[in-house]
Protein backbone atom coordinates (compact mmCIF):
# COMPACT_ATOMS: atom_id res chain seq x y z
CA UNK A 1 0.00 0.00 0.00
CA UNK A 2 1.16 3.43 -0.62
CA UNK A 3 1.87 5.73 1.89
CA UNK A 4 2.05 9.78 1.41
CA UNK A 5 4.26 12.26 3.41
CA UNK A 6 3.62 15.79 2.25
CA UNK A 7 5.87 18.93 3.35
CA UNK A 8 5.35 22.15 2.37
CA UNK A 9 8.46 24.19 1.38
CA UNK A 10 9.73 27.33 0.00
CA UNK A 11 7.95 31.50 1.01
CA UNK A 12 5.67 29.79 -2.29
CA UNK A 13 4.24 27.21 -0.28
CA UNK A 14 4.78 24.24 -2.65
CA UNK A 15 3.72 20.94 -1.59
CA UNK A 16 6.71 18.13 -2.23
CA UNK A 17 5.35 14.71 -1.97
CA UNK A 18 7.31 11.86 -1.00
CA UNK A 19 5.31 8.73 -2.25
CA UNK A 20 6.70 5.01 -0.79
CA UNK A 21 5.50 1.67 0.02
CA UNK A 22 6.22 -1.18 2.33
CA UNK A 23 9.32 -2.45 -0.11
CA UNK A 24 11.34 1.11 1.41
CA UNK A 25 11.69 2.00 -1.87
CA UNK A 26 10.25 6.18 -2.61
CA UNK A 27 9.74 8.49 -5.37
CA UNK A 28 10.37 11.89 -4.40
CA UNK A 29 7.34 14.65 -6.52
CA UNK A 30 8.29 18.11 -6.34
CA UNK A 31 11.35 18.83 -4.32
CA UNK A 32 11.03 22.49 -3.50
CA UNK A 33 13.12 22.50 -0.28
CA UNK A 34 15.23 25.52 -0.93
CA UNK A 35 17.08 26.30 2.10
CA UNK A 36 18.84 24.06 4.29
CA UNK A 37 16.09 23.65 6.89
CA UNK A 38 14.01 22.60 4.20
CA UNK A 39 16.60 20.21 3.23
CA UNK A 40 17.50 18.58 6.10
CA UNK A 41 13.49 18.35 7.11
CA UNK A 42 13.56 16.15 4.21
CA UNK A 43 16.77 14.07 4.44
CA UNK A 44 15.64 13.57 8.13
CA UNK A 45 11.88 12.18 7.47
CA UNK A 46 13.75 9.75 4.41
CA UNK A 47 16.63 8.36 6.99
CA UNK A 48 14.01 7.97 9.88
CA UNK A 49 11.93 5.86 7.98
CA UNK A 50 14.70 3.93 6.43
CA UNK A 51 13.85 4.75 2.69
CA UNK A 52 15.60 4.88 -0.29
CA UNK A 53 14.55 7.53 -3.22
CA UNK A 54 14.64 5.87 -6.61
CA UNK A 55 12.99 8.57 -8.56
CA UNK A 56 12.75 12.39 -8.70
CA UNK A 57 9.41 13.32 -10.95
CA UNK A 58 8.63 16.15 -11.78
CA UNK A 59 4.67 17.73 -12.28
CA UNK A 60 6.38 20.49 -14.40
CA UNK A 61 8.87 23.32 -14.16
CA UNK A 62 8.07 26.46 -12.81
CA UNK A 63 10.89 27.06 -10.93
CA UNK A 64 8.99 27.56 -7.31
CA UNK A 65 8.55 23.33 -7.85
CA UNK A 66 12.29 22.16 -9.29
CA UNK A 67 14.21 24.28 -6.28
CA UNK A 68 15.38 21.49 -4.66
CA UNK A 69 16.04 19.25 -7.96
CA UNK A 70 19.74 20.20 -8.03
CA UNK A 71 20.09 18.80 -4.11
CA UNK A 72 18.05 15.44 -4.18
CA UNK A 73 19.68 14.71 -7.32
CA UNK A 74 23.14 14.81 -5.67
CA UNK A 75 21.88 13.41 -2.41
CA UNK A 76 20.62 10.32 -3.67
CA UNK A 77 21.92 9.86 -7.49
CA UNK A 78 18.84 8.79 -8.97
CA UNK A 79 17.34 9.61 -11.99
CA UNK A 80 14.78 12.61 -12.90
CA UNK A 81 11.92 12.19 -15.26
CA UNK A 82 9.14 14.40 -16.12
CA UNK A 83 7.80 15.94 -19.76
CA UNK A 84 10.06 16.94 -22.89
CA UNK A 85 8.59 20.41 -22.98
CA UNK A 86 9.62 21.39 -19.37
CA UNK A 87 12.72 21.32 -20.50
CA UNK A 88 12.05 24.97 -21.51
CA UNK A 89 11.66 25.90 -17.91
CA UNK A 90 14.68 24.26 -16.80
CA UNK A 91 16.88 25.86 -19.00
CA UNK A 92 16.14 29.19 -18.15
CA UNK A 93 15.61 28.30 -14.21
CA UNK A 94 18.17 30.95 -12.64
CA UNK A 95 16.00 33.80 -14.68
CA UNK A 96 12.84 32.68 -13.61
CA UNK A 97 14.21 32.13 -10.14
CA UNK A 98 15.47 35.82 -9.88
CA UNK A 99 11.95 37.42 -10.94
CA UNK A 100 10.80 35.73 -7.95
CA UNK A 101 13.49 36.45 -5.34
CA UNK A 102 15.23 33.18 -5.50
CA UNK A 103 18.28 32.29 -6.50
CA UNK A 104 19.73 29.17 -7.70
CA UNK A 105 22.17 27.47 -9.97
CA UNK A 106 21.83 25.95 -13.46
CA UNK A 107 19.59 23.11 -12.94
CA UNK A 108 20.32 19.19 -13.81
CA UNK A 109 18.40 18.29 -16.85
CA UNK A 110 16.23 15.44 -17.01
CA UNK A 111 17.82 11.75 -17.70
CA UNK A 112 14.87 11.25 -19.28
CA UNK A 113 11.31 11.87 -20.26
CA UNK A 114 7.81 10.61 -20.08
CA UNK A 115 4.01 11.34 -21.59
CA UNK A 116 0.81 10.65 -21.67
CA UNK A 117 0.11 6.96 -21.22
CA UNK A 118 3.45 5.74 -20.12
CA UNK A 119 3.85 4.03 -16.92
CA UNK A 120 6.56 4.88 -13.48
CA UNK A 121 7.32 2.22 -11.87
CA UNK A 122 8.64 2.20 -7.94
CA UNK A 123 8.91 -0.69 -5.56
CA UNK A 124 5.75 -2.59 -6.15
CA UNK A 125 3.67 0.40 -7.36
CA UNK A 126 2.49 2.35 -10.56
CA UNK A 127 1.44 5.68 -11.47
CA UNK A 128 -0.07 6.39 -15.20
CA UNK A 129 1.47 9.38 -16.56
CA UNK A 130 -0.97 12.33 -18.15
CA UNK A 131 -0.47 14.92 -20.23
CA UNK A 132 -2.36 17.68 -19.12
CA UNK A 133 -0.71 21.44 -20.37
CA UNK A 134 -2.61 24.67 -20.40
CA UNK A 135 -0.98 25.58 -16.43
CA UNK A 136 2.57 25.49 -18.50
CA UNK A 137 3.72 23.42 -21.14
CA UNK A 138 4.66 19.79 -20.23
CA UNK A 139 2.39 19.55 -16.97
CA UNK A 140 2.19 16.10 -16.08
CA UNK A 141 -0.58 14.40 -13.40
CA UNK A 142 0.54 11.34 -11.58
CA UNK A 143 -2.28 8.93 -11.41
CA UNK A 144 -2.07 5.74 -9.33
CA UNK A 145 -4.62 3.77 -10.26
CA UNK A 146 -5.20 1.07 -7.85
CA UNK A 147 -5.70 3.76 -4.82
CA UNK A 148 -6.57 6.50 -6.58
CA UNK A 149 -4.13 8.86 -6.21
CA UNK A 150 -3.80 11.73 -8.26
CA UNK A 151 -0.32 13.95 -8.09
CA UNK A 152 -1.27 16.65 -10.42
CA UNK A 153 1.24 19.67 -9.73
CA UNK A 154 -0.86 23.29 -10.32
CA UNK A 155 -3.38 22.08 -12.98
CA UNK A 156 -6.14 21.36 -10.42
CA UNK A 157 -6.64 23.06 -6.57
CA UNK A 158 -9.31 22.78 -4.17
CA UNK A 159 -12.08 25.31 -5.75
CA UNK A 160 -9.71 26.75 -8.17
CA UNK A 161 -7.37 25.75 -11.25
CA UNK A 162 -3.55 26.61 -11.81
CA UNK A 163 -2.66 29.72 -13.44
CA UNK A 164 -3.11 30.07 -17.27
CA UNK A 165 -1.04 33.94 -17.54
CA UNK A 166 2.14 32.61 -17.62
CA UNK A 167 4.68 31.18 -20.20
CA UNK A 168 2.95 28.29 -21.94
CA UNK A 169 -0.19 28.79 -19.83
CA UNK A 170 -3.31 29.14 -22.36
CA UNK A 171 -6.42 28.73 -20.60
CA UNK A 172 -8.96 26.89 -22.56
CA UNK A 173 -6.79 24.62 -23.28
CA UNK A 174 -5.99 24.05 -19.54
CA UNK A 175 -10.01 23.87 -18.93
CA UNK A 176 -10.53 21.48 -21.38
CA UNK A 177 -8.24 18.95 -20.55
CA UNK A 178 -9.25 19.16 -16.95
CA UNK A 179 -12.35 17.80 -18.27
CA UNK A 180 -11.78 15.51 -20.66
CA UNK A 181 -8.77 14.19 -18.68
CA UNK A 182 -9.18 14.48 -15.12
CA UNK A 183 -13.18 14.81 -14.69
CA UNK A 184 -13.62 11.30 -16.03
CA UNK A 185 -11.35 10.06 -13.37
CA UNK A 186 -13.47 8.36 -10.28
CA UNK A 187 -15.56 10.83 -8.37
CA UNK A 188 -13.63 9.36 -5.00
CA UNK A 189 -10.05 9.54 -6.36
CA UNK A 190 -7.70 11.59 -3.95
CA UNK A 191 -6.14 14.50 -5.51
CA UNK A 192 -2.75 16.03 -4.51
CA UNK A 193 -2.36 19.51 -5.89
CA UNK A 194 0.83 21.62 -5.73
CA UNK A 195 -0.33 24.23 -3.60
CA UNK A 196 -2.70 23.64 -0.98
CA UNK A 197 -4.96 21.01 0.60
CA UNK A 198 -6.00 18.00 -0.54
CA UNK A 199 -9.10 17.73 -2.38
CA UNK A 200 -11.17 15.02 -4.44
CA UNK A 201 -12.52 14.53 -8.05
CA UNK A 202 -15.94 14.61 -6.61
CA UNK A 203 -15.72 17.71 -4.75
CA UNK A 204 -14.48 19.36 -7.59
CA UNK A 205 -16.92 18.25 -9.72
CA UNK A 206 -19.46 19.46 -7.44
CA UNK A 207 -17.69 22.66 -5.87
CA UNK A 208 -15.28 23.82 -8.15
CA UNK A 209 -16.89 26.97 -9.43
CA UNK A 210 -14.16 27.18 -12.61
CA UNK A 211 -15.00 23.68 -13.74
CA UNK A 212 -18.42 22.43 -12.40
Amino acid sequence: MVKIKTFVFSPLQVNTYLVFDESGKCVIIDPACYDDKEKFILVDFIKKENLEPVLLLSTHGHIDHILGNNFVIKEYNIPFKTHKDSVFFIENAREHAQAFGFEVQDQVKPDGFIDNGDIVSFGDQQFEVIHLPGHADGSLCFYHIEQKLLFCGDVLFKGGIGRADLPTGDYNKLISNINEKLMVLPEDVRVFPGHGPETTIGYEKSNNPVIS
